[in-house]
């Protein structure tokens, strides 16, 4: 552990590996012309796709875990790029689905294997990708992924 996390808490923890991932992807795929944000986009559409469905923006910002608002934004982008292409729900006219074009498909592709690389690269200290010391940190993850938060904080309870 490096002297600058010695007695940092869990949060503070967490807070510097997101940031430290998010720069790392948002480096690797720049050249593929995307962000990390985007790339966490075409992504989980890439997946979707593969598992024969055609998400709606509310169902892919459900997925990745963000805004709505956000993922109109970004698949607004990636369809003026060439990328994703947006179409009205045929069963919810409010709704917009997202599907990948080819040339999506291919940046996808593409971009998946180098964040892979990274992916194996973070996780070589615990083992790699395939240790079970990885698959025990990424339990450990979605275990306190899956934790809901009281968005009331403890000060703002001793304040009533």
């Amino acid at each position: 552990m490096s002297t600058a996390s010695e007695g940092a808490t869990p949060g503070f923890l967490v807070w510097r590996l997101s940031m430290k991932w998010r720069v790392a992807v948002d480096r690797a795929v720049a050249p593929l012309g995307l962000t990390h944000a985007q790339y966490s986009l075409v992504a989980s559409l890439y997946g979707m796709q593969r598992s024969g469905l055609r998400p709606s923006q509310r169902h892919l910002a459900d997925h990745t875990g963000l805004e709505a608002l956000y993922v109109s934004k970004l698949a607004r982008a990636l369809e003026s790029a060439g990328l994703v292409e947006r179409t009205r729900d045929p069963r919810d006219p409010r709704a917009v689905q997202l599907a990948l074009t080819d040339e999506g498909r291919d940046v996808t592709r593409q971009a998946i294997k180098v964040v892979h690389g990274l992916l194996q690269q973070l996780l070589a200290p615990l083992g790699g990708l395939d240790s079970e010391r990885t698959r025990e940190f990424s339990r450990d993850l979605a275990t306190l992924l899956d934790t809901p938060l009281n968005p009331a904080s403890e000060h703002e309870k001793e304040q009533s």
